[in-house]
């Protein structure tokens, strides 16, 4: 696959240990994570013995510490821990012809539909224009939504796309490189070609850009127009074998792996 090269930062390292995280009156850091299902008392005081934990950005290793469950930010071997139990991240196969909203002015079918069993409220992170399919995301975290969305974090999403006619030598270096649309320089951060016939290609691409069709804006400006695309993953979160019109709710590892992409 071709690429212009990682993107992927580094988590910040922890604060020197005289940086104070305990709370007096608060609740001690084990239950809190036990109760966040990172596993049972003892196994949470061996993790934070081992050095594994951290509170605030500061690197714990005294069982006795006392924390602000509502405030406290745990990261556990780098993930965070899902503290509030009432929020919730579901992937979701949208299927074409759906609009990513919850509801449409012109009454066109919406994802809403796919989650109709569900009390609480969702938004959506991103979209996926009308014709495309494949995954997004839905939550009721404000802020990770916020922060996913945000240029800064530079999260890439990954799409497979079909073409329509056979792709020549060049297009996809090309593409990588970046190309002039009417709202400014546009490019891939890998590309790759997984299959060809006469008459249609197939390809992989990676980009982190949030502009709106920004993939079908790109095919169409070197003359290749998109016939399908399906997103397959955002960041650390993959399709994978989750059906067309289906959703599941991210586990806390996944969930986790997420947050801390976008410094949560």
């Amino acid at each position: 696959m071709a690429t212009r090269g990682g993107r992927k930062k580094a988590r910040p390292q922890p604060k020197p240990a005289d940086h104070d995280v305990h709370v007096a009156d608060g609740v001690r850091l084990q239950k809190v994570m036990a109760d966040a299902g990172v596993g049972s008392r003892r196994k949470c005081e061996l993790l934070i013995e081992q050095g594994r934990v951290e509170v605030d950005g500061v690197l714990v290793l005294e069982v006795g510490v006392r924390v602000d469950p509502e405030t406290s930010v745990i990261h556990v071997d780098g993930m965070r821990i899902q503290q509030d139990q009432t929020k919730i991240t579901i992937a979701v196969n949208k299927p074409t012809r759906m609009v990513s909203t919850m509801s449409d002015p012109q009454d066109r079918p919406t994802v809403a539909e796919l989650i109709a069993g569900r009390t609480e409220r969702l938004f959506h992170v991103g979209r996926l224009d009308y014709e495309s399919e494949g995954l997004l995301l839905l939550t009721n975290d404000g802020e990770l939504a916020h922060r996913l969305q945000h240029p800064k974090y530079e999260i890439p999403k990954v799409y497979l796309v079909t073409l329509d006619g056979r792709l020549p030598n060049g297009v996809g270096s090309r593409l990588l490189k970046g190309i002039e649309l009417e709202d400014g320089i546009a490019s891939f951060d890998k590309f790759k070609v997984v299959d060809q016939t006469s008459m249609e290609t197939l390809v992989e691409v990676e980009l982190h850009s949030g502009k709106n069709r920004i993939v079908r804006r790109m095919f169409d400006e070197v003359g290749y127009p998109v016939t399908r695309l399906v997103r397959t993953a955002i960041g650390p979160i993959r399709l994978g074998d989750l059906k067309q019109g289906r959703t599941r709710i991210l586990g806390k590892t996944e969930l986790g792996t997420l947050m801390s992409r976008v410094e949560m």
